[in-house]
């Protein structure tokens, strides 16, 4: 390999590294902001000046403000997912329901911004997909209801009964949501066959 060979790779390494950056940083400053107010009260500029990012720079990387939500909220479920994984492998669920509850609960405010606003569809269909993902490789194949179908009533039981969490002017405690949450999103899949 020549020496000019070598400096477009290592331009390229350098160019990878500062967008990783960048998108990190969006995504942090992002996260504060819907802690502060609505998402839709929430400017591109503002999101760029805390992140420290060139307003230019934030449309080479999201074509706008709900794109970068999206983004967030397909990490959100990554979280999410890796706590409600534990559902699926024990004979006690309620468990893992209060941790899941428990960590909406204390990201409220922001979990409120993804399943009541804009990114809600896309929030559902993403968490759908790697939930889909993950169970074909690790859900009982002998059970009473097909994988796909179990996976795609408990993540739509799930988003729809947080849902309704988030926006009650009156919501019940974490402990009361995750038994909540248990008996209706994740029990039924377990109920034997008749």
């Amino acid at each position: 390999m020549t020496q000019t060979d070598a400096k477009p790779a290592a331009s390229g390494r350098r160019e990878s590294r500062k967008m990783s950056r960048t998108h990190a940083a969006l995504l942090e400053a992002l996260l504060p902001l819907l802690e502060e107010k609505a998402f839709e009260q929430i400017t591109v500029r503002e999101i760029t000046a805390r992140a420290g990012v060139g307003y230019a720079t934030f449309f080479r990387r999201y074509p706008d403000k709900e794109a970068l939500l999206h983004d967030l909220a397909a990490q959100e479920i990554q979280n999410l997912l890796t706590m409600t994984l534990p559902i699926f492998h024990t004979a006690d669920t309620t468990a893992s329901t209060e941790a899941l509850c428990a960590y909406v609960w204390k990201h409220r405010k922001l979990w409120r911004a993804l399943l009541t606003g804009g990114a809600a569809a896309t929030l559902k269909e993403e968490y759908l997909r790697l939930a889909l993902l993950v169970a074909e490789e690790q859900m009982d194949t002998d059970a009473w209801l097909p994988v796909d179908l179990a996976v795609r009533f408990c993540v739509t039981a799930l988003v729809e009964t947080l849902s309704w969490w988030l926006k009650h002017d009156a919501p019940p405690d974490v402990h009361v949501m995750a038994g909540i949450v248990n008996r209706l999103a994740v029990q039924p899949v377990f109920l034997p066959a008749d």
